[in-house]
C-alpha cells in the first residue's frame, strides 16, 4: 500500500491554519499541494481533531479488509459451484479440478489447491510409470474377445502367453482402460439347514442335467441339454435340438457312458423329459442312482446352474443363432473352449480337462500302491484331494 505524505496529525494543523484565516493559496503553496487537494482534507477531515481523524482512518482500513474477505468468499463460492457437479476422488480428479478453476477464473496454483484441498506437490506430480501399450492392445483384445471374462480369467490367459506381470498391474490397466463387466446380482434369500451329498472326489462321481431355453433370429425356440461332472466341472455334453424327449436324453447318456464310463450318480429337477417312463426304465436297466432334486430348489442343482449361467451369459446372450446348424457348431466350439481353454475360478484357475487329467492321475496312483513304494516322493495331490477314500460336499 502507498504510504501517504501527509498524517492524519498533518492535515488537522493544516487545517487548523486555514480556520484561522490563512489564505487557500498560500496554504497551498507553503505545503507544497495542491488547492484542490486541501478543499478535499477539508470535506473528509473538517471539524475533526487528531483522535477521531485517527478512528476514521482505522474504520476504513477494518471495512477494506471486511471487503477484500468477502471478496474471497463469494470467489470461494463461485469456484465450488464450478466444481458442484465434478467428483473430486482421487488425484487425477483433483488435478483436473485444480485446472478447471484456473483456466475458467483465473485463481492461481495456490488458491486452487487450497479451495480443493489438493497438496501442490501432488498438482504438480507427473507419473514416470512406463505405458504399457503392448500390454493394453493384448489385454483389450482378450476382453473384446472373451467379452464377460473378468480381470482374474483375464490374468490367467495372459500368464498362459507368458505374461510376467501381477494381478495388481493388470487390474489397474483393466480398470484405466474401463473393461469392467457389469453383472447384475439376484437377490439373496435365507435358507434352511442343507444335508449336501457327499461324492467322492474322481471323475464321474456325479453327474447334474438340465435344460437350457433359448431362440433363432426367426424367433424359434429351441433347447440344450447340458451334462456336467459335477467333481471336474467339464461340460460333457450339450445338445442344442427343436425337441428333445425322455427318450432322447436316454440315447445321448447311453453314448456317453459308452465314451465316458458310467456315473456313480445322476442329478436332475423333476422335469417330465427326466421323470418319463422311458427315462425311469433306462436308469433301473443301467443300475445307476438317480437323483430328483426338491421342486422350486434350483440350487440344488447348483453345479448345471452354475454352468447355465455361464453359457448364457458368455454364448447365448452374445450370439445371435441362424440355424439349428449354427447353433450346434458354435456350442460345440463354446464348450470345447469351456473344457480346454476356459480357467474355472473353483479349480484354483486350471482348466476342467486339466483337472480331470491330474485328478485321474492322482487317483491311479492312490490305487496302485506298488507305484506309490517305489517312488521316492509323492507327487502333490489335486487341489481338494488328499486320499482316494476322500468325499467332498457336492450338494
Amino acid at each position: 500500500m502507498k504510504r501517504a505524505r501527509f498524517t492524519e496529525e498533518q492535515i488537522i494543523g493544516v487545517l487548523r491554519e486555514h480556520e484561522a484565516g490563512a489564505k487557500t493559496a498560500d496554504l497551498a503553496r507553503k505545503h507544497g499541494v495542491s488547492e484542490a487537494t486541501l478543499y478535499n482534507w477539508k470535506a473528509k477531515y473538517g471539524g475533526m481533531d487528531v483522535s477521531e481523524a485517527k478512528r476514521l482512518k482505522q474504520l476504513e482500513e477494518e471495512n477494506a479488509k471486511l471487503k477484500k474477505l468477502l471478496a474471497e468468499q463469494m470467489l470461494d463460492a463461485a469456484a465450488l459451484r464450478e466444481l458442484l457437479f465434478k467428483k473430486m476422488v482421487g488425484p487425477a480428479a483433483q488435478r483436473e479440478a485444480v485446472a478447471h478453476l484456473q483456466a475458467e477464473l483465473g485463481l492461481s496454483e495456490r488458491r486452487a489447491c487450497s479451495i480443493v484441498s489438493a497438496d501442490r506437490k501432488m498438482i504438480r506430480y507427473r507419473s514416470c510409470r512406463r505405458p504399457d501399450t503392448e500390454l493394453r492392445v493384448e489385454l483389450r483384445e482378450l476382453a473384446h474377445a472373451r467379452r464377460r471374462f473378468g480381470y482374474r480369467r483375464l490374468f490367467m490367459l495372459l500368464r498362459q502367453r507368458g505374461e510376467p506381470s501381477g494381478i495388481n498391474r493388470i487390474y489397474r490397466l483393466y480398470r484405466e482402460e474401463g473393461l469392467t463387466v457389469r453383472k447384475r446380482r439376484a437377490r439373496r434369500r435365507a435358507v434352511g439347514v442343507r444335508a449336501p451329498i457327499l461324492v467322492e472326489a474322481r471323475p464321474n462321481a456325479r453327474w447334474s442335467l438340465d435344460f437350457v431355453h433359448d431362440q433363432f433370429a426367426c424367433g424359434r425356440r429351441f433347447r440344450i441339454l447340458n451334462v456336467v461332472d459335477d467333481v471336474t466341472r467339464e461340460c460333457l455334453a450339450a445338445i442344442p435340438d427343436s425337441s428333445i424327449s425322455g427318450r432322447r436324453v436316454a440315447r445321448e447318456l447311453t453314448a456317453l457312458i459308452e465314451q465316458r464310463g458310467k456315473p456313480g450318480m445322476i442329478v436332475s429337477d423333476n422335469g417330465t423329459e427326466f421323470t418319463s417312463n422311458a427315462m425311469l426304465a433306462w436308469a433301473e436297466q443301467h443300475i445307476i442312482d438317480w437323483h430328483f432334486i426338491a421342486p422350486g430348489k434350483p440350487m440344488q442343482n447348483g453345479f448345471c446352474e452354475s454352468f447355465n449361467g455361464r453359457m448364457s451369459d458368455e454364448l447365448l446372450n452374445e450370439t445371435l443363432f441362424l440355424s439349428l446348424d449354427h447353433a450346434r457348431s458354435r456350442i460345440a466350439e463354446w464348450a470345447d473352449d469351456y473344457n480346454r481353454q476356459r480357467p474355472h475360478s473353483a479349480l484354483g484357475y486350471l482348466t476342467p480337462a486339466a483337472y480331470a487329467a491330474s485328478l485321474t492321475a492322482t487317483c491311479d496312483r492312490l490305487r496302485n500302491p506298488d507305484q506309490l513304494r517305489r517312488s521316492h516322493v509323492a507327487p502333490p495331490a489335486p487341489r481338494g484331494v488328499k486320499q482316494a477314500e476322500t468325499l467332498i460336499a457336492a450338494g
